[in-house]
C-alpha cells in the first residue's frame, strides 16, 4: 500500500508542473509609449563607480497622450540604469516616458527619450527654407525629388525587399525610378537632363557590376553586419543578405553619380554654347579636364563619408579591446564591407566621367546655336 501511495504521489508531483507550464506559459511584459512633460525635478545627485560619474534623478512627469491623459507619474531615472550627464532631462521639458506592465499586473514607468520631433521638424524646415533661398524654383523640383526618392525606397524597395525577392534587381529597379523623377524634377526636361539620367544608368550597372565580382572574389558574406545577421532570423530570414549589401552600394553611389552627371553635361553644353566651332574630340578633351576636377574632389568626399558613416566601428577596432594582431582586423569582413563600399562607389563615380562627357559631346557637337 505505501509503494502505491507513494508511486501516486510521485505521479503528482512529475506531471502537475508539466501541465501547468503548458496551460500558463511565461509572459513577457508589455511595453507602452506616451509622451510626457517634467512637472517637476524632486531630486537629483550623482554617484561614482570605478572613477566614472553616473547621475540620477527623481522627476513627477504628466502624461499627454493615450489613456493616461492628465496623469501624473513618479520616475526614477538613472537609480537603476545608469545615465550620463547628457541624459539628465529638465524641468518642463517634453520626454518619451515608457509603461511596463508585467504578468502579475504590476507596472513601472521609465524615461524612455527625449522627444524631438517637434525640434527634428523646425530643423528640416530651415534645410527646405535654405534650399529654396539658394536654388530658388530649382530647389522645389530638387525637394519634390526627394521626397519621390524616399516614397520609393519605403513603398517599392523595402517592401519587395521583405517579401523576398531579389533586392538587387529591385533596387535597381526602384534605383532607375528614382533616377529619373528626381533628375527631371530637379533639373527639368531638357537634353542635358536626358544625358545625365541615360549616363547615370550606365554608370550605376557598371558600379553593381564590378560590386557583384567583388563580392564574389573577397568572399564577402555579407554576415559583417550585425544588424544584417540578426535579418537571416524569424521572417525576415527570406532576405539575400549579398543582395542587400549590393542594395546599399547603389543607393549610396545613386545620389552622387546624378550630381556629376548633370554637371558633367552642363558643363559640356557650356563648352559648346562658348565656342560653336568645338568638334567631338575637342569637347571631349576639354570636358574630361572638367571632369577630372570634379572626381577628384567628389571621391575624397565620398570616401570621408563612408568613414563618417562607419565612425563608431574603426574607432572600436583601432582600440583593439581583445588585442588582435592587425592583419586579422583588416582581414574582418566589416573592413572589407566598406572598402568595397569605397571602391565600388568610386569606380562608379569614375566611368561615369567619360561616359556622360562623351555621350554629351557626340550630342552637343551637332546643336545648333544662335549667334550673340
Amino acid at each position: 500500500m505505501k509503494r502505491v501511495v507513494f508511486f501516486i504521489f510521485t505521479l503528482f508531483l512529475l506531471t502537475v508542473p508539466h501541465s501547468y507550464a503548458q496551460n500558463a506559459p511565461i509572459q513577457d511584459p508589455k511595453q507602452q509609449y506616451y509622451k510626457a512633460i517634467v512637472e517637476e525635478i524632486v531630486e537629483s545627485g550623482h554617484k561614482t563607480i570605478e572613477n566614472q560619474t553616473y547621475y540620477y534623478q527623481t522627476l513627477r512627469v504628466k502624461i499627454l497622450n493615450g489613456t493616461l491623459k492628465g496623469k501624473f507619474v513618479i520616475i526614477q531615472n538613472g537609480k537603476d540604469v545608469q545615465i550620463t550627464k547628457d541624459q539628465l532631462v529638465s524641468a518642463n521639458e517634453q520626454v518619451i516616458v515608457s509603461k511596463i506592465t508585467y504578468p502579475n499586473r504590476q507596472s513601472s514607468y521609465i524615461i524612455y527619450d527625449f522627444y524631438r520631433l517637434n525640434t527634428l521638424l523646425i530643423t528640416l524646415t530651415i534645410f527646405f527654407v535654405v534650399i529654396v533661398l539658394i536654388a530658388g524654383s530649382k530647389g522645389f523640383g530638387s525637394i519634390f525629388g526627394l521626397i519621390a526618392g524616399l516614397s520609393i525606397i519605403s513603398f517599392y524597395i523595402l517592401p519587395n525587399i521583405l517579401k523576398g525577392q531579389d533586392p538587387l534587381t529591385i533596387t535597381l529597379i526602384g534605383s532607375t525610378v528614382i533616377l529619373v523623377v528626381s533628375t527631371y524634377l530637379a533639373h527639368g526636361i531638357s537634353k542635358k537632363t536626358t544625358i545625365a539620367v541615360v549616363s547615370t544608368f550606365i554608370a550605376l550597372l557598371l558600379a553593381a557590376f564590378f560590386s557583384i565580382i567583388a563580392i564574389q572574389f573577397n568572399k564577402i558574406t555579407g554576415f559583417g553586419n550585425e544588424d544584417l545577421f540578426t535579418l537571416q532570423i524569424g521572417s525576415t530570414s527570406v532576405i539575400n543578405i549579398k543582395g542587400l549589401f549590393l542594395s546599399a552600394i547603389i543607393i549610396g553611389t545613386l545620389g552622387a553619380l546624378n550630381d556629376i552627371t548633370t554637371t558633367q553635361a552642363t558643363a559640356v553644353y557650356e563648352l559648346k554654347e562658348a565656342n560653336h566651332k568645338l568638334k567631338l574630340e575637342a569637347l571631349f578633351t576639354k570636358g574630361m579636364n572638367i571632369g577630372k576636377e570634379h572626381i577628384a574632389s567628389l571621391i575624397n568626399t565620398l570616401i570621408l563619408a563612408y568613414v563618417g558613416s562607419s565612425f563608431a566601428v574603426f574607432i572600436f577596432l583601432s582600440l583593439n579591446p581583445n588585442h588582435l594582431p592587425y592583419w586579422v582586423i583588416f582581414n574582418n569582413e566589416i573592413i572589407s564591407d566598406e572598402v568595397i563600399k569605397i571602391v565600388a562607389g568610386s569606380i562608379g563615380l569614375l566611368l561615369s566621367v567619360p561616359v556622360v562627357t562623351f555621350i554629351a559631346s557626340m550630342v552637343f557637337e551637332k546643336e545648333k546655336f544662335s549667334e550673340k
